[in-house]
């Protein structure tokens, strides 16, 4: 009898892992594309999140159901960006847009369809980001759109300002706090001409836009504690 419980629970898991292969679009686009209270302190920070394509690294919540960073395993040398793969599995995430951050000299940019809507994939530079703010906000306002995964050679310092921007932005947060945050999730990698003065110089360039503020309740659908 006990030998055949353990065969049982063998084809049971059997069913459920490929039940769950089967719905794994669904799943995962339900944890991008949720905002139901904005992500954890550990989470925002963590490396070892769970990521939406292979060969992407550091994939952390920033605004809930709204932004997300990250970076590629190993570093993107040759500045090609996301592979066709890669933009079709965040795709089928639920993310409508992604963005290379600073260094997609030979990206591959532009719309690609999947099975379950479209992801457009264009540049964006840290020392310029209104137009990156812009559509986080649009992103925002229109809760039926997935959210934007910005990312750069490694996911830790440009992506990581956009980031630090965009909860000065739309969450509230002040600069030195946002300044804090992008350097607790730095990774300890070094910065060419000292990191305080690194993240000094990239929020020189920042402008609070008073036209992209928010409402108390979607802050609290997406922002950090």
């Amino acid at each position: 009898m006990l030998q055949c419980r353990r065969g049982m629970n063998g084809v049971l898991g059997a069913v459920l892992w490929v039940a769950a292969a089967l719905s794994g679009t669904a799943l995962a686009a339900e944890t991008y594309t949720a905002r139901n209270g904005g992500p954890t302190p550990a989470a925002m920070l963590s490396r070892s999140n769970p990521v939406p394509a292979e060969g992407l690294a550091f994939v952390r919540p920033v605004l809930s159901g709204v932004l997300y960073r990250g970076g590629f395993h190993g570093g993107d040398r040759g500045r090609t960006g996301l592979s066709s793969g890669q933009k079709t599995a965040l795709c089928e995430a639920g993310f409508s847009s992604a963005r290379y951050i600073d260094f997609g000299r030979h990206a591959n940019y532009g719309t690609t369809s999947c099975r379950t809507g479209s992801i457009t994939y264009a540049s964006g530079k840290s020392t310029r980001p209104a137009d990156v703010m812009r559509e986080i906000h649009d992103i925002i306002r229109n809760p039926g759109r997935g959210p934007m995964f910005v990312h750069c050679m490694w996911g830790v310092h440009s992506s990581g300002a956009i980031a630090a921007m965009a909860l000065v932005q739309f969450c509230g947060w002040s600069e030195a706090r946002a300044k804090e945050y992008w350097d607790a999730a730095r990774n300890g990698a070094d910065c060419s001409d000292g990191c305080h003065a690194w993240i000094d110089h990239h929020f020189d360039t920042f402008e609070f836009n008073p036209s992209l503020t928010l409402t108390a309740a979607e802050r609290a659908a997406i922002c950090p504690n």
